[in-house]
Formats: structure tokens, C-alpha cells, sequence
């Protein structure tokens, strides 16, 4: 089995509606993210998957978030956590490169989506 990952980030702000302590109030966090692809077999020059590739489209739904107010989005319901945000980003790079859905056939798919708010506050989205 191989593996590769690439990350991005992006700032954005966020509160939590249904949380009742100081994320219900409206702040922000300089999110990093990391995509991590798996699958048994290369291609014919040893690669998984082009780097170049996953990191154009996981960039380009980051910048989607970017620099905007997360409950303004209706894809999370008035609660962008992190694990929603590990979903819609996951759900966007399939979006971008379909042959990452999972397969059985042992060819590179999209494996999971870490969000970290801070350096020590990570969730994962496993696919």
C-alpha cells in the first residue's frame, strides 16, 4: 500500500450554533489542511498520483473558504466544524479528480481529509 499527501490552508471564520461555550461566538482560525491518497498500484513512472494534480484541487477548494465567513455556507448548516469542513473539502477534490472515489480495484483513491484548527486540534474525514 502507498500513500502520499499534500496540504494547503486557508483563514476563515466561523461560530457554531448549536455549541454553548466561546465557539458559539464568531471568530476565526488559520485552518491547515491535509489530502491523503492511497493505493497499491504506481503507474509507469513509479508515481501513486501526480502531486501536482491533488494539490491543484484541494488549492482550489480551499480557496473557496478562504477568507470568507463559514456560516455563510449552506453546506454546513450553520455549523462549520471541523469535521464538516473535512467532508465538503474531501467531497470537492472527488468532485475535481472523480478516479479518486474508492475502488476495489487498488488504484489511488482518496483516503481521508485532516482539518486542523490549530496546531493541536485536528479532525479527520475518512472515506
Amino acid at each position: 500500500m502507498y500513500e502520499v499527501r499534500v496540504e494547503a490552508d486557508f483563514a476563515a471564520a466561523h461560530f457554531l450554533k448549536d455549541y454553548h461555550g466561546k465557539c458559539e461566538n464568531l471568530h476565526g482560525h488559520n485552518y491547515k489542511v491535509y489530502a491523503h491518497v492511497q493505493g497499491n498500484k504506481l503507474d509507469e513512472g513509479g508515481m501513486l498520483l501526480d502531486f501536482t494534480e491533488l494539490k491543484a484541487a484541494l488549492r482550489k477548494t480551499c480557496s473557496l473558504l478562504d477568507h470568507k465567513n463559514l456560516n455563510d455556507f449552506d453546506y454546513f448548516k450553520q455549523n462549520p466544524s471541523a469535521e464538516r469542513i473535512a467532508t465538503f473539502i474531501a467531497e470537492n477534490i472527488i468532485q475535481d479528480i472523480p478516479s479518486l472515489k474508492k475502488n476495489d480495484t487498488g488504484n489511488a483513491y482518496l483516503y481521508a481529509v485532516d482539518v486542523f484548527e490549530t496546531d493541536t486540534s485536528r479532525a479527520r474525514y475518512i472515506l
